[in-house]
């Protein structure tokens, strides 16, 4: 892998010429920065060439190391407990409300699919968690189909209900870490949970971190009856344990299948490129700016047109 040199690739020069009056004004762009004059592009292009001797670069210029990001292998786990049936706030064409469940298999269709566009070496296995995970597809396939097929195998389990044990789960994908290693790729596991009231529980060694954990949680509004925090709580604990690299968590209680398409895509970044998750400040907000209206010249008349 050799270093890539900026300084051997030609740069994009603007010109940009601001007429007023009879004065003609050249500004030059050159990188980040404005140039008006030649002494002034002299300086800094000497304190460039400064910072790169610095820098140990001697003169040439500087010098980035290349590097390549590893391909990974994706292990979905999906709750399977009763609530995962509890109905969204959005209905399809029928009107019939769409369950957690199927807007958890819509989403992860979303993220393959965008996955696979960024890279198509990609490749996803699939997990369901009752009272414990089990597979529901244990190769792993860069197919779209695969998980398809997977989706069709998920049975909703009634005696899920009050027991959620995730030391399974973290054997499985540790021992799945060490075989994407040797092949030169990363394992990440993304859970996504639906208890409000059930916290998950593990047992883990905090010197064991081969695999990344990211966690999507819908739950319902808290009440006496539940307690989505200490939930929330237990899965920030569990995925501090065991992340490799920055894991992401983020919840719901709105029950809007767009929020939780907006969750899945910030998962698309990748785990060995990521900030840590209180840096992360997208998406934008979408707030409609009101015009500005530009005062009109104070010698320029003003004319009243009627809409008679």
């Amino acid at each position: 892998m050799h270093d890539v040199d900026i300084d051997n690739h030609k740069s994009l020069i603007i010109l940009y010429t601001f007429m007023k009056r009879d004065e003609v004004t050249i500004i030059k762009l050159v990188g980040p920065t404005f140039v008006k004059n030649r002494r002034e592009e002299r300086s800094i292009m000497e304190g460039r060439e400064t910072e790169s001797r610095i820098r140990g670069g001697g003169g040439g210029g500087y010098r980035l190391a290349a590097s390549r990001l590893a391909c990974e292998d994706i292990l979905f786990c999906i709750d399977v407990d009763p609530e995962s049936l509890l109905e969204m706030k959005n209905t399809s064409v029928t009107g019939r409300p769409f369950t957690r469940l199927e807007s958890i298999k819509q989403a992860i269709l979303l993220f393959i699919n965008a996955k696979l566009a960024i890279n198509p070496d990609h490749r996803f296995a699939y997990f369901a968690l009752a009272k414990s995970p089990f597979w529901l597809k244990k190769e792993f396939s860069s197919e779209v189909d695969s998980a398809i097929a997977a989706f069709r195998g998920i049975n909703v389990d009634s005696s899920a209900a009050g027991h959620a044990d995730l030391t399974h789960l973290f054997r499985v994908a540790n021992h799945e870490a060490k075989k994407s290693r040797a092949q030169n790729r990363i394992l990440r596991v993304i859970l996504l949970y639906c208890r409000s009231s059930v916290a998950p529980h593990h047992q883990w060694p905090t010197n064991q971190k081969l695999f990344t954990l990211d966690v999507i949680y819908l739950h319902d509004k808290p009440g006496p009856d539940n307690c989505p925090q200490k939930v929330y709580d237990g899965l920030v604990d569990a995925l501090e344990q065991v992340s490799e690299y920055e894991g992401y968590i983020f919840e719901s209680g709105q029950g809007l299948i767009r929020v939780l398409f907006r969750h899945m895509c910030l998962l698309l970044s990748h785990p060995q490129q990521r900030c840590v998750q209180d840096d992360i400040d997208i998406p934008k907000s979408l707030t409609k700016k009101s015009p500005v209206v530009e005062p009109a010249p104070a010698d320029q008349e003003c004319v009243t047109v009627s809409s008679q």
